[in-house]
């Protein structure tokens, strides 16, 4: 049984992400204007009608706030979700197979070698028809080495225990050993690296996204909104600080909330 103590700091962890990750997805649906209604003049100043103002063009940057964060939200989830989930399976089975983890651990000290936002610049400008699926594999592929040396390190001594012993010489699987015996015991380590992973992939998303690389956010997302209005940000300030607080919110937020169901202090 958990603690009262315990469980009302991992609510107050989790509040903040299932607020903001609400108010991202359900968005375009309590938006006051469709994304390009417009409000006045270019960085048309905070009012009544407008509560965040105008953008550069003079279009709702509330509207353009609650249109622009479901897509960086989801697309951040999925490549969260699939680096980790690789780097799991990867990092157990070079724990539990020498000769194996040799290999893995030696592709993943060179894939290392190169920054995950050069890989997707190199790639995405190369192949710009790859848009979305693009962005997610080479994500993916160059962010899932070094989660995959965390998950090896953390499964070593797992591998070496007893019960682990025991399936190997019942003639267990890999598969059995690495989702029945091995992962399930490394839950700390999947929560911790997941919150990271989402966090890098927000990083990486906006990224892509303010440098106009091919995807599929649309026009309205935060980082976009942030890269066109920078150019006034002393005319109408909230056009530029309000999606960026909001994608700094998002990553720290969610992070917090998974380090907090893990039993870990957030990173």
């Amino acid at each position: 049984m958990m603690p009262v103590l315990t469980r009302r700091r991992v609510v107050a962890a989790v509040s903040p992400a299932l607020l903001i990750a609400a108010l991202a997805v359900a968005g375009p649906f309590l938006a006051p204007h469709p994304v390009d209604y417009p409000v006045g003049i270019a960085f048309e100043t905070p009012s009544g009608s407008a509560w965040l103002g105008g953008d550069r063009v003079g279009q709702d940057v509330t509207s353009q706030l609650l249109h622009g964060g479901w897509g960086l939200l989801v697309l951040a989830a999925v490549i969260a979700g699939l680096v980790t989930t690789c780097a799991a399976v990867l990092g157990s089975t070079a724990a539990l197979y020498t000769r194996a983890g040799a290999w893995i651990e030696r592709a993943a000290d060179l894939c290392m070698l190169l920054p995950p936002v050069l890989a997707i610049l190199l790639f995405m400008l190369s192949w710009p028809e790859s848009g979305t699926a693009g962005l997610i594999t080479v994500a993916v592929v160059a962010g899932t080495p070094y989660s995959a040396r965390v998950f090896a390190a953390a499964a070593s001594g797992v591998a070496r225990t007893g019960f682990v012993e025991a399936a190997r010489a019942r003639g267990e699987r890999p598969g059995y050993l690495v989702f029945r015996e091995l992962l399930p015991n490394l839950r700390h380590t999947l929560l911790t690296q997941l919150g990271l992973r989402f966090v890098e992939a927000i990083y990486i998303v906006s990224t892509v996204s303010f440098l106009q690389l091919p995807t599929s956010l649309g026009a309205a997302n935060w980082a976009v909104m942030v890269r066109e209005n920078a150019s006034g940000i002393l005319l109408n300030p909230a056009a530029v600080l309000a999606p960026s607080l909001a994608i700094g919110l998002l990553a720290v937020s969610v992070n917090s909330a998974v380090t907090a169901f893990a039993g870990e202090r957030p990173i």
